[in-house]
Parts: structure tokens; C-alpha cells; sequence
């Protein structure tokens, strides 16, 4: 049985049991109760949470994570009309756009940077910062049928990312871009195409006219996903474009197979696969899906008038021959039965040890049907019998093994009935077949009953039909053997996987101990690579006929790189003259799974000793989705390690899922997948609500998801561009949990890009009216505590990145970046620097502020650049004029990247430490000031501090004026400080805690809002306490002193005496505000 993890018999296979290997898993069980600790429980517990979703999404709760939908206005689009023929450099003289528009920026850069060759490792030669280092990838090959998905683009926005900090760090760097010919996929879409455009199905054509279809629709549309990954600006190197149907890549495939048959990896024989009756092929994991089924449930199944019933579970009886009993077994799947070749049960089960031995007499078609004993079988489940059908199911089939039972097949590659069901049942479709089945147990008064049953139902993604396991002779790859070198090379520190936790299910999965959902079997089988369709690689492999021989049954098969080759093969095999031989090609093609693993070495020319080969195999690195560690990563390492004696890559970088904002995985199945373009480019809703229209969907989840877009993206979602994608992309933790991105994310990112764009409108008007040059950064010596500041900041900024990058932790980089930008440059130092820029007394001053400024905006740039190309590349060749000296490179993107080793002489720990006491008191100066509703008055102010901090407030005294805006602050130290003589702050004022030794006094003016002051106080008082509370109990609590360690009680005792002291001033500011609404 195929789904019965629930049923009343199961197997529980023990973990002897070899684990199956990186192919056709056995699908997700439909049911489950083979122990206690059912599968059922996280399958129902994730029904559930989906369930909870979708109301929430219907109903209109959200939870308070979840943010609110895009709330956007409509930006005025600037668009670059300067006539710029394609591949040629954009004119960046023209004036500078008042704001950003991702249409302006986006325009004109990619076509220059392909067409100059940027994206080519021969330009590593030209470079006069490179270094003799490698780095070299492919992108994970996109399906030729498929536009891209926010998977894809999270995909090429660490891949590009990496690539591009590489390429400026003058390594020679080889991307190589890819398209998979995606065997099934493709054919359902030319399939669809010829029965909508001509009316006609494959089967009316003979298969090369066929495949002249598909090469011509390929033709017309296999471009557009490399256009795509052009407007995500992936910097491929666009020469090497590598397709797994193109002639060099196919002879590849020809080699790796005659060569792995050779060796006896490569065998042919009779297994188990995912069957599809639609496409009437066998398919790989991948292209199955796992509906989850709460119960009973219909649903519409192509081939089928009428809607099918799923979700139940029948029980029925097989009388036991010679004996007046019965054996009660259950099944989701009654129409199987006509296959069933045994009854198993526990020998130690002591309700069946009359009958071990005996056999069942099956209703219909009369066979005996021994009763077996077997240590798998689970007794206190349900009846503690299973029955046994080995041609349908994968736990039955590791049964038969074991009991050398028959394998019968009563279902057929079209999925109807077979002949041994007899005449009653053959050519009947399986679903129709499966009520006649029942209808025919009630009939004999075998049926014993039908309940609701919660299953997972295995669904071809290609073609919506149900999976069907069925017994084929196929061919399959060995993989035992290869699955050991691969876990070694983890082991033995050949082979690095990041995040690290991903080792131990690397190692689990191909140790044999992969465990299925399915009755906890364990199970064993080989990688089927055979597929029952015309697109794709045809297996080059030959059945062949001798002269007069009469034993049909036996087949006899030899391989070859041509038939000519094949043909001497089996001359010398089967000791005939090679004339005399007939050879029949088999018609079936390699899975798609099987090229693609090849993807690491035949990209490079292999089997050929190309240059390429030698210089870039093995690749430095592999970059892929979580998902694909088995289906793709596993088989690439097994494959090319046994064909080329090396790894492919030396490590793997797994990222993460991308769900939406409602933590739904993004599927075509549930409507809500996000089209990177539309996020770049914008899209109206009634367009989003059109896609949903256009797929394939449920009607509830056509519902569910058109009730998203509506409350998510009520006015569309507006343009953001790609580098605010791309950014907003790479500052989630790749190496951490799933990612929920929302557009909302995005749209802040853009908003940082306008924050850029300005930037650089106020650092150009600087430049142009400073008549002095700017200084390189070794002639440049800041001069003033904030140049000397800032400076140190941009040193600390860089080593982050530098640090980030090297461990791809690329969230870090960007909140380096954005914290450096905005919180730094921004909203502290540009600040500062305006009254220095205006100012003529002091040109040397003004000198070394325009060019400090200059070098942290450029600097930074070059820090961007491999995040956010072309933002950074239009803002850097508006900056590049005033660069002292010449440029390196005509590009940003081929500049060195910023070394922290070269601003080494701009690191001032002390100032860069002590500023952070003054952001403390700017802040709550901000605070007093915003308490007494002074928006437009500069107030002064008393700091009462210690004498450490005295002098840290004299130093960045002009800072704490221009950024508190307060026009005076007299500093006032009770301890003594030297010659400091200002007074202590008036009786009644108001007071900030800045931190334990450090308080602002603000003496309170008439008209001051005195209610407005008590209600933020009183609310900071409530804020306050509870943390107190919860700290003072901690403290209070038994074994304190002895279980929680000496750091951690200094801390928390620290934390406790400040908020005493700040609740404490809070009490006297209250008691003065009360008092002076008194006077009042």
C-alpha cells in the first residue's frame, strides 16, 4: 500500500535496513499510525498551522509580527532619455535627478558592462591589483520553462554578491551561467502548445517531429530567463552559457553514462518508481508534491469526469483457507488488493500463532495468499496484520525480498487495470476500478468499514495526476558506495558545508539511515534514471537481437558512445559478427537530475582536457537552495567524484527558503508566489490578481490567495528596483532559518537607496564649490575629532565587510553598510561638517572635510558595490571626476575592493569609543527637549558627569550643540575636574539619566506643556518597573549566588542599580512637575 501510514496493518522496517539513496524516495505516506509517535501528529500539527494562516488571511487577523499592507505613494518616475546606443558607456555628465528612480539608474549600465567584458575572467589579466587566485561557481541552472521566483533571485543576490567582492579583489573569477532542459516540464508545455495551437497530441507526431517542436519553442523562449537574470544583474559570464541539450554538453552525458556503466554503477533492472499515469513515465522526488489531507476529500483528477474520493480508510476481510476465521487488514487504496500476494504478521504476536503458515484465500481471483512472519511488522497496531502487495508498495517490495514472495502488477503505465484482475476489472482506470473493488467486498460480505482518514496524498507537479508506484525495469545508478566517499569528504575536512549544522543531515541521509515518514519504514533502492518520454538526453544504450535465437525473454543490452561503438561491444560480447546483430535504441531519456549533476565539469568542456577544465575545475564553491542538498548537491559530488577523481566544488553554501509575509512557503500550488520583476519594476494588483486567475488552483486556495494580495498589496506593489531587492535579499541571515520577505522590506531598502542618491547630490555640491582638490586618503589627515571620528568608523566599517564577507555572512555586511550610511555618515557627520563647509576663515579645515566626506561616500560605494551594482556604479562615476589621481578601472565593479589594511592610519579606537557617550546624551537631549515641546527653541543645558566624561563632552562639545540643538551646555563635574568652574544646574530642572554617572539638566520656561511631561514620564515609569520586577526576582531567587555565574550577576546588578537610579529621578522630575503645575 502506497499511503497507509494510518492503516490498521503497517510495517515498521528496522534501522538494519539500508537507507534509499538520493532517488525516487518512496513518497510521503497518505497515512500513519505506526507507533504512538505518529508521523500524523506533525503532519496534522502543519495542517493545522496552515489552516490558521489561511483564516487569518480570510478573516483579516494578522498576527503581530506581520506587517500591515504596503503603504506607498506613487514616486515620480525619471526616466534616462540620452541617446545611448546598447554596449556603449551612459553619459553620467547630464544633470543630476533630484531624486532617485530605479528606471533612471537601471538604464544602459548592464549592456556596458557585458558588452566590455567585465563579467570574463580573460579581464583578470588587465587588472594591476589582481592576484593569482580562482574563484569559480556555476549558477544553479533554472529551468528553461520557468521564469524566476524570489528563490531565484535570493540565489543570484549571494551568488552575484560573491562574485563581484571576488572579481574586485582581483581574483579571476568564472561564473557560469546555465539553463537545464527540464525533460517532463518542457514536454508538458510543448505538449499543452501543439493541442492548443494545432490540435494535435505527441503521439500523432513521429518523435523527431516532435522534437523539432520543442527545439523551436526552446528557440523562441528558452532566452527569457537569461534576460531575467540580466535585469537582477547577475554578472555571468555570458560567453560560457552552458544549455544540457547543447552538443558539447550532451556527449558529456553520452561519456558519463557509457563510463559508469562500465564500472557496474550504471545497471539495468526491475524496481519501484514514482510512477505518473498522465505523463506515463516514472518522475523524480522533486517533481512530486505532498497534499496534505485532513480527512475525507474530493478531488478532481485529470482523466476523470467526476471528482475522486481520497482521505479514507477501508477495512475488509480475507478468509483464512481451511479454517472458519478471517484476517481484518485496511487500505487507503482497495484497488491494489487484486495485487496482494500475502498476509503478514509479528511472529511473537500471540493472537496469530495458530495461523503462522496458513494461508488466505484471496476473493476474486481465488489465489492462496500465505500468511507470513516477519520481526517488522508492528503488532500493537491496529489487527497486528499487513497485507503484502510488493508491485505497489515500497515497504511490501523490501518484504518480498525478504519472503521471495511474487511481485504482481495490477495497474499499467496508463494507469489502468491490468489482466491478472481479470476480465471484471481489466482496462478499467484505477479509480473507477477502486469502487467496483468495494462495491464487490460488500457484495461477498467481506467489507468491514470506511472512516475518515488524514493522509498526505503524493501529486506529480507536472501534470496534477496521482502518484502511482509501480514495478518497471528501468535503469539505476548504484550509489552505496559512493554515498560512503561523499560523507568521508565531509569527514575528512575535504568538503566544507555552511551552515555547519547541514552536515549532520548530510551525513544522516547518505549513511543509510534515511528514515521515511512512510509506516517508519526504513528503505533501500538505487537511483532510477530512466524516463518514459522523447525530450531529453536518450539513453544510449542498445537492447540487441541475436541471429535465430528463440529466448525472447531475456534481454540483452550493451552501451556505446555511437551505435557503431555499441555494436563492436556487443560483437565481442556475445561472440557474433557485428553485421549480424540486431540493435534497438532505448527510446527512454535520462532523468533531468542526472545531466544537471554533471553541470561542475562537463560546463568546462569535459570529457576534453580544456583549458577551462584545468584552471576552474574543481569549482571553489557551490551556492544552492536548502532543498536541493539531495535531489542536486548529493548527486553532483557522488557523480563528478567517481567520473573525475576529484570533488566539484571544495564547499557548499546552503541558503534558506524565501516565504512570504505570512510565513507560507512560496508555491504555485498556494498562488502566492512573488515575481522578482514585478517587485524591480512595479505591478498593478489587477495584474497580481490576474496570474492567480491563470494557474492551475484549488478554489479555496485561489481564494486564500487573492484575499493576500488584496489585503498585502491593495494599490499593487510599487517599483522598488533591483538593488533595493537585491539588498533587501542579502540582509536576512542566509545562514539561519527560513526567510519571510515582505515587500514592505524592500520598499525600506529603496527608501535607503533615495537616502544614497542624496547623499551624493549634497557631496557633489560640495565638491564643485570647494576650489581645493581632494586628497588621497595617505595624504588626507583628519583633523578635527569628528573627521577623526568619522574616519575611524569608515576603518571599523570596512573590516566588518572584509570579516562578513570571508565567513558570507552577507546580513552583516549590509547592516554595516546601512548603519555606517545612515546612522554615521548622515545623520552625524554630514550634520556636523555643514557649518566647517561654510565657513571662510579655515580652509585647511574645509580642505580635509570635502575630503573626508568624499572618501567615506566613495569608499562606501566600492563597499556596496557588490550588493547594489548599479546604484553604486552611477553614484561612483558621478563622483569619479574629482578622484585624485586616475581611476584604475573604467568600472566600480572592477576596482579593488576597500582593504582595511590601507585605512589602517584612520583608526582611532579612543574617539570612536568615547562617541559613543556622546550619541547618549544627543539622544536624550533630543528627548528633554521633545518632553517641553521646544521643536524650534536651542534651550541650554547643565551635563552633570564624572571627570572621564568631562572631557569627552569638551572634545565633541561642538558636536553635542549642532546635533542636540541647544546653544549652550554647561558641564558640571560634583567629584572636581581640574578648571572646569561652571555652576550645577538650577533647582527644578528637569532631568535626563544619560547612564549612571552622567545626567542632563534642563531648567523648565513658562508655557512649558506640563501634562504632556507628567503622561511621558508616568508611561516611562510603567515601562520601567516591570524590567526592575523581573530583575529583583531573578536576584531574590534560591541558589542565585551558586548557579548563575559571577559576569553574569555583575551584569545584572549593574542593570538593577541603574534602573533604580533612573526611576528614582523620574519620581523627582515628577515631583517637580506636580510642584510647578501648582505655581502655575
Amino acid at each position: 500500500m502506497m499511503w497507509r501510514t494510518g492503516r490498521v496493518l503497517s510495517v515498521r522496517l528496522a534501522r538494519r535496513g539500508a537507507a534509499r539513496l538520493c532517488s525516487s524516495k518512496p513518497l510521503k505516506p497518505s497515512s500513519s499510525s505506526s507507533s504512538s509517535s505518529s508521523p500524523l501528529r506533525p503532519q496534522a500539527e502543519k495542517q493545522r498551522r496552515r489552516r490558521e494562516r489561511e483564516e487569518a488571511i480570510l478573516s483579516g487577523h494578522h498576527t503581530v509580527t506581520e506587517d500591515k499592507s504596503v503603504k506607498w505613494s506613487e514616486k515620480q518616475k525619471i526616466v534616462y532619455t540620452a541617446p545611448t546606443p546598447p554596449g556603449t558607456k551612459k553619459d553620467t555628465s547630464l544633470p543630476f535627478p533630484p531624486s532617485y528612480s530605479p528606471e533612471f539608474v537601471e538604464s544602459s549600465w548592464y549592456q556596458w558592462w557585458e558588452k566590455e567584458g567585465f563579467f570574463n575572467p580573460e579581464q583578470h589579466e588587465r587588472l594591476p591589483h589582481a592576484v593569482d587566485q580562482t574563484f569559480s561557481l556555476c549558477i544553479p541552472p533554472p529551468n528553461v520553462t520557468g521564469t524566476l521566483h524570489l528563490g531565484h533571485a535570493l540565489t543570484v543576490a549571494v551568488e552575484d554578491a560573491l562574485v563581484r567582492w571576488r572579481r574586485m579583489q582581483g581574483y579571476r573569477v568564472l561564473w557560469v551561467p546555465g539553463c537545464d532542459h527540464a525533460g517532463i516540464a518542457t514536454q508538458t508545455v510543448v505538449e499543452r502548445r501543439l493541442l492548443r495551437d494545432q490540435g494535435k497530441r505527441r503521439r500523432d507526431l513521429s518523435r523527431e517531429e516532435f522534437l523539432q517542436e520543442v527545439w523551436k519553442w526552446k528557440n523562441e523562449k528558452g532566452e527569457e530567463i537569461y534576460q531575467q537574470l540580466r535585469s537582477l544583474g547577475a554578472s555571468l559570464d555570458w560567453s560560457r552559457a552552458c544549455f544540457t541539450m547543447d552538443p558539447r554538453f550532451s556527449s558529456a552525458v553520452t561519456e558519463a553514462f557509457v563510463r559508469l556503466c562500465d564500472s557496474g554503477l550504471i545497471y539495468r533492472s526491475e524496481g519501484l518508481v514514482n510512477w505518473s499515469c498522465a505523463l506515463e513515465s516514472a518522475i523524480s522526488d522533486i517533481e512530486v508534491d505532498s497534499q496534505e489531507l485532513s480527512g475525507q476529500t474530493l478531488l478532481s483528477v485529470p482523466g476523470y469526469d467526476n471528482k475522486v474520493e481520497f482521505g479514507t480508510m477501508l477495512s475488509f476481510a480475507y478468509s483464512i483457507d481451511g479454517h472458519d476465521g478471517e484476517v481484518v487488514v485496511s487500505t487507503t487504496r482497495p484497488e491494489t488488493m487484486l495485487g496482494d500476494v500475502a498476509v503478514a504478521v509479528h511472529p511473537d504476536d500471540p493472537r496469530y500463532q495458530a495461523v503462522h503458515g496458513k494461508r488466505c484465500r484471496h476473493p476474486f481471483t481465488n489465489r492462496l495468499l500465505p500468511i507470513i512472519t516477519d520481526p517488522m511488522v508492528d503488532m500493537e497496531l491496529g489487527t497486528g496484520a499487513v497485507k503484502v502487495t510488493p508491485a505497489h508498495d515500497y515497504a511490501d517490495f523490501l518484504l518480498s525480498k525478504r519472503h521471495s514472495l511474487p511481485r504482481l502488477t495490477v495497474i499499467r503505465g496508463d494507469g489502468t487495470m491490468a489482466p491478472p484482475c481479470g476480465q471484471w476489472l481489466e482496462g478499467v482506470k484505477r479509480f473507477d476500478a477502486r469502487e467496483l473493488v468495494v462495491d464487490a467486498l460488500v457484495e461477498k460480505n467481506l467489507f468491514r468499514g470506511k472512516e475518515s482518514h488524514a493522509m498526505t496524498l503524493p501529486v506529480c507537479s507536472r501534470s496534477g495526476d496521482i502518484i502511482e508506484p509501480l514495478l518497471k525495469k528501468q535503469w539505476f545508478v548504484r550509489c552505496d558506495e559512493m554515498a560512503k566517499k561523499a560523507v568521508q569528504a565531509v569527514d575528512d575536512g575535504q568538503l566544507e558545508i555552511t551552515p555547519l549544522f547541514y552536515t549532520k543531515t548530510w551525513k544522516t541521509w547518505l549513511s543509510n539511515v534515511r528514515m521515511t515518514t512512510m509506516s517508519h519504514c526504513f528503505l533501500h533502492s538505487d537511483w532510477c534514471i530512466s524516463r518514459q518520454i522523447w525530450w531529453g538526453h536518450q539513453i544510449p544504450a542498445y537492447q540487441v537481437e541475436l541471429p535465430n535465437c528463440t529466448d525472447t525473454e531475456e534481454e540483452r543490452w550493451v552501451w556505446g558512445r555511437s551505435e557503431d561503438e555499441a555494436r563492436q561491444r556487443a560483437s565481442v560480447k556475445y561472440g557474433v559478427q557485428p553485421e549480424v546483430l540486431t540493435l534497438t535504441r532505448d527510446p527512454d531519456v535520462l532523468d533531468t537530475w542526472f545531466s544537471s549533476a554533471l553541470f561542475p565539469f562537463a560546463m568546462l568542456g569535459w570529457p576534453q582536457l580544456t583549458t577551462d577544465l584545468q584552471r576552474y575545475y574543481p569549482n571553489s564553491i557551490l551556492e544552492t537552495g536548502s532543498d536541493l542538498i539531495f535531489f542536486w548537491v548529493a548527486k553532483m559530488v557522488m557523480l563528478c567524484t567517481e567520473l573525475t577523481g576529484q570533488l566539484p566544488f571544495k564547499q557548499v553554501l546552503f541558503h534558506p527558503m524565501v516565504r512570504d509575509k505570512h510565513g507560507r512557503k512560496m508555491s504555485k500550488s498556494l498562488g502566492n508566489v512573488i515575481d522578482p520583476l514585478d517587485v524591480i519594476h512595479g505591478v498593478s494588483l489587477e495584474r497580481l490578481e490576474e496570474k492567480v486567475m491563470e494557474g492551475n488552483l484549488d478554489p479555496r486556495e485561489r481564494l486564500v490567495a487573492m484575499e493576500a494580495q488584496r489585503k498585502d498589496f491593495p494599490k499593487g506593489i510599487p517599483q522598488c528596483g533591483t538593488d533595493a531587492l537585491r539588498l533587501a535579499l542579502c540582509s536576512h541571515k542566509i545562514q539561519g532559518e527560513d526567510i519571510s520577505l515582505s515587500v514592505s522590506q524592500v520598499l525600506s531598502c529603496r527608501h535607503f537607496c533615495n537616502k544614497m542618491w542624496q547623499t551624493l547630490r549634497f557631496t557633489l555640491g560640495v565638491l564643485v564649490d570647494d576650489t581645493a582638490r581632494v586628497t588621497s586618503p595617505e595624504e588626507t589627515t583628519p583633523l578635527s575629532s569628528m573627521d577623526r571620528w568619522i574616519c575611524s568608523r569608515l576603518y571599523s566599517t570596512v573590516l566588518q565587510c572584509e570579516q562578513a564577507f570571508e565567513a558570507y555572512e552577507l546580513h552583516t555586511v549590509t547592516s554595516a553598510l546601512y548603519s555606517f550610511w545612515v546612522h554615521s555618515l548622515c545623520d552625524v557627520y554630514m550634520e556636523c561638517v555643514k557649518p566647517v563647509l561654510v565657513q571662510q576663515d579655515d580652509a585647511s579645515a574645509r580642505q580635509v572635510a570635502s575630503s573626508v566626506l568624499y572618501h567615506c561616500v566613495s569608499v562606501s560605494l566600492a563597499l556596496l558595490s557588490p550588493i547594489m551594482p548599479f546604484i553604486t556604479e552611477e553614484l561612483w562615476q558621478r563622483l569619479r571626476p574629482f578622484r585624485p589621481g586616475a581611476a584604475s578601472q573604467t568600472s566600480l565593479c572592477l576596482q579593488p575592493y576597500p582593504c582595511s589594511s590601507q585605512l589602517a592610519h584612520w583608526h582611532f579606537p579612543e574617539e570612536e569609543g568615547a562617541f559613543v557617550l556622546i550619541q547618549d546624551v544627543i539622544r536624550m537631549a533630543r528627548s528633554l527637549r521633545a518632553q517641553c515641546g521646544m521643536t524650534k527653541e536651542k534651550p541650554t543645558m547643565w551635563a552633570v558627569c564624572s571627570p572621564s566624561q568631562v572631557q569627552v563632552l569638551l572634545q565633541f562639545e561642538s558636536a553635542v550643540l549642532t546635533l542636540s540643538r541647544i546653544s549652550c551646555l554647561h558641564i558640571y563635574c560634583p567629584n572636581g575636574a581640574g578648571d572646569l568652574h561652571s555652576a550645577p544646574p538650577p533647582e527644578g530642572s528637569l532631568i535626563a539619566v544619560v547612564d549612571h554617572t552622567c545626567q542632563l539638566h534642563l531648567h523648565i520656561q513658562s508655557g512649558v506643556n506640563f501634562e504632556k511631561q507628567v503622561l511621558q514620564l508616568s508611561q516611562r515609569k510603567d515601562k520601567l518597573n516591570p524590567k526592575l520586577k523581573e530583575i529583583v526576582c531573578k536576584i531574590q531567587s534560591p541558589n542565585y549566588l551558586t548557579k548563575v555565574p559571577a559576569h553574569v550577576r555583575q551584569k545584572m546588578e549593574c542593570q538593577m542599580s541603574a534602573l533604580q537610579k533612573e526611576l528614582k529621578t523620574i519620581e523627582d522630575q515628577l515631583k517637580i512637575l506636580q510642584e510647578n503645575q501648582t505655581t502655575e
